[in-house]
Formats: C-alpha cells, structure tokens, sequence
C-alpha cells in the first residue's frame, strides 16, 4: 500500500465515527465543511511557516487547496474562541480530590457520601471544594455536577453522593462533548508527536486488541479492564496532584505544561469473515436508500 492509499484509509476510519457522531448531534456536511476550512487555514498559517519568513497568504493557498481570497477572508476575521469552562475544570478537579483524598472516602478507600449545608464542617462538600476548587463557590460546583449527572443530593438537601468513577457529564451533551473532543485531541496530537521526532522521544501509544473474542471473553474482559484501568488512573491522578501547582503550592519549576493519561475501551461486533457489522449493515442501507 502507498503512502497516499494508507492516508486515505486513515481518514476514512478518523471520519468515520466522528461523522456518525456529527450527524447524531445534528450537524451537517455544510458545516463540517466551514470548520475543517477554517481549521486547515489556521493550521497551514500557524505551523507550515519557513523558517526565518513571514507566512502567506500565497503559501497558505498553496498548502490547503483553499483559494486566496478565501485565505485572506478567512485570517482577517476574528478567531471563533473554543468552549472552553473554568467551571467545568474545576468540578473535575472536585471529583477527582473526592475519589483520592482520604478526608473524603470510606473505610474502603471509596468516596463517600458527603454533608452538604453545615457551614464547611470538616469533611463536608463545602471542605471537599474549598480544598480542590481553587476560588470558585461550594454552590456553583453543586449546580455544575448536578447539572452534568455526576452527583445526586438528597431530598433533604443536606447529603451529596458521587455517581461515577470520575467527572463522567452523563447528563449534559454539551458537556460530553467538550470532554470528548479534548480526549480526540490529546490522541491525535500524540500520534502527530510521534511522526515528528525520532524514536528516543515518541510519546507513550500502545494497544492491545485480539478479533475472535466470544461474547462471554468480552464481558470478563470489559469488567477486568474498567477495575484495572481505574486502579491505574487513580494511582496516576494521586502522583499528578503531588506536582501540580495550583493543588500543591509548594511545587517549584519553571514553565506551564499540560500532562495526563487518556484509556479508553472498545469493542465491535465482526462477521465470520472478520469485517465489521456495523460497516456491513450501513452500506446495505445506504444501497437500499439509493435504489
């Protein structure tokens, strides 16, 4: 296979689910094609530059496809701000001090159901946010994992309870969304990464994977791999609090840097012959629609 032929057969299995999930969320091709332009611009502007020279107008053109008129529209125009959230960082960093810090979990080193309203007695969600969220208030934090299906209060309103293994938004697309597409990111920035620079400095890409698992493997393998993935996330989470700076003051160095781990699952029914079902079941329906 060519270098061009295994590019375009990337593209296709990248696309494809993004585009499943793009038309899910109701988004059309119009519109997926005004942001892949912008973004190609951007791209080619900010990061295909000669050393030592002023990008173009002319080489960005060149680079992209996109004509020159469209080039220059589109670098005047005011750059669109990503959706980003301080509050949803924040909440994020709250559930995740809940789920380490010992203050806050059981007997069993689980998180456990927290008072809510007695003026930040020690041990209570007005402590936990005090303690991981930085200057935003208990309230908001409350409102914010309440809104995305984190935690659950009681009807009372004076207990708070944990509902996942993590800031999981299960309740909030928007929010889904947003965690979903940082994750996207990180992943291709890394494999990006690791077509640059030589094999001394690759980031960490690894996956393991077998095609004629039973029904049965795959439940035992879903359960092993969801208590051990989260065994090694929290173990992680615990050493990166230790060196983060806005969790830990005392931590000294220089410069700002961005770090983590992303695991993710998947599974995917295939036909005796190994091809995909999904795949198979779509373009028999894509034909039918067509005749």
């Amino acid at each position: 296979m060519s270098e061009h032929s295994a590019t375009n057969s990337m593209m296709k299995k990248v696309l494809r689910p993004l585009v499943r999930l793009l038309l899910r969320s109701g988004v059309a091709y119009a519109d997926f094609s005004d942001v892949a332009r912008r973004v190609f611009v951007e791209v080619a502007s900010e990061d295909f530059g000669l050393p030592g020279r002023k990008q173009s107008v002319s080489r960005v053109s060149v680079l992209t496809g996109v004509n020159r008129k469209e080039v220059k529209r589109l670098l005047d125009e005011p750059e669109e701000k990503e959706a980003t959230s301080k509050d949803n960082n924040r909440a994020a960093r709250v559930v995740s001090g809940w789920m380490r810090d010992v203050d806050f979990n059981n007997s069993k080193g689980k998180p456990r159901v927290l008072t809510w309203g007695n003026n930040s007695s020690e041990g209570s969600f007005e402590e936990l946010v005090k303690r991981y969220s930085g200057d935003m208030t208990a309230r908001s934090i409350l409102d914010e994992l309440v809104r995305v299906g984190a935690v659950s209060v009681d009807k009372n309103k004076t207990r708070v309870k944990l509902l996942a293994n993590g800031y999981v938004p299960s309740a909030s697309n928007e929010e889904l969304l947003r965690l979903s597409g940082d994750s996207i990111n990180d992943l291709l920035n890394t494999i990006d990464h690791n077509f640059k620079v030589d094999k001394e400095t690759t980031r960490l890409q690894l996956r393991v994977a077998y095609d004629d698992v039973p029904g049965n493997g795959v439940e035992l393998f879903r359960k092993l791999s969801n208590d051990k993935s989260l065994e090694l996330l929290n173990y992680l989470d615990q050493f990166l609090a230790t060196q983060d700076r806005s969790v830990n003051p005392a931590v000294k160095g220089e410069g700002r840097y961005r770090t983590g781990l992303g695991i993710y699952y998947f599974e995917e029914p295939l036909n005796n012959d190994g091809s995909p079902q999904n795949d198979r079941a779509q373009d028999g329906e894509a034909d039918d629609h067509a005749k």
